[in-house]
């Protein structure tokens, strides 16, 4: 099962192998481009670990210093959002931003894994917009909020998480283009880092750090971003709260 994806359809949630946007579960084939089922987030987590300053470009855009260790911060469960689905621009902010990152999404319950054991604890990779309120004080504010997390659109169980070119598009316009080569500490560092300090669970999420160039969205403003092999992440701006 290479690519996994949750749906809802009126039997429920239900998780399956997708592909060209359907989806088989026990009970049949859901069709993600009709009526038959929504695409939910790929995953639940418990909790989202996301790393920081991890590409050269957007430390040197940035001006900040390079971490001799992941520079990390954690968003709520309540961050996670749908693909496809607008998302809320929250009421306490006027400088919302966008940044498109590789994600791991965590298969088994695991603490103290080697890198050379990462490939068993994690499921796949995803995607995720890591948005930001950049008008707020300090990281947790900006960063931790309802739907600051959209995932997906699917897990890809079968992707080599080092070498893939992404892109993120505003409005058709390409503002992001990078390659998870020039991570400063590649994927499977980062887990293995995690997981000396918490217990991961089955769901839970690891961003990678976003390249340069994240800015800023307005409402009604469409947002993709693709990471090379696991497909695009989609979601437009919705109106202020």
């Amino acid at each position: 099962m290479p690519k996994l994806a949750r749906i809802a359809t009126d039997a429920g949630v239900e998780r399956g192998e997708y592909e060209d946007g359907v989806v088989t579960v026990d009970s049949g084939t859901y069709d993600t481009t009709t009526d038959e089922a929504t695409l939910l987030a790929p995953c639940e987590p418990s909790i989202f670990y996301c790393v920081g300053r991890n590409f050269g470009e957007k430390v040197d855009q940035m001006d900040y210093e390079i971490p001799d260790e992941p520079d990390f911060f954690i968003k709520p469960p309540v961050s996670l959002h749908p693909p496809e689905q607008p998302i809320p621009y929250p009421s306490f902010s006027s400088e919302l931003t966008y940044a498109g990152e590789l994600a791991a999404v965590i298969g088994e319950r695991c603490k103290h894994v080697s890198e050379d054991e990462v490939d068993d604890v994690v499921e796949g990779y995803t995607v995720l917009n890591d948005l930001d309120c950049l008008d707020q004080e300090r990281r947790t504010a900006r960063k931790a909020f309802d739907a600051s997390g959209p995932l997906g659109p699917v897990v890809d169980t079968d992707v080599d998480p080092v070498g893939l070119e992404m892109e993120t598009h505003i409005n058709g316009e390409r503002r992001q283009h990078d390659n998870t080569e020039n991570m400063f500490v590649k994927p499977r560092e980062v887990v293995a880092f995690m997981s000396e300090r918490f217990t991961l669970k089955p769901g839970d999420v690891i961003s990678f750090g976003s390249p340069a160039n994240p800015g800023l969205v307005e409402p009604g403003d469409e947002i993709e971003i693709r990471y090379e092999g696991i497909g695009t992440l989609r979601n437009t701006v919705g109106e202020r709260e």
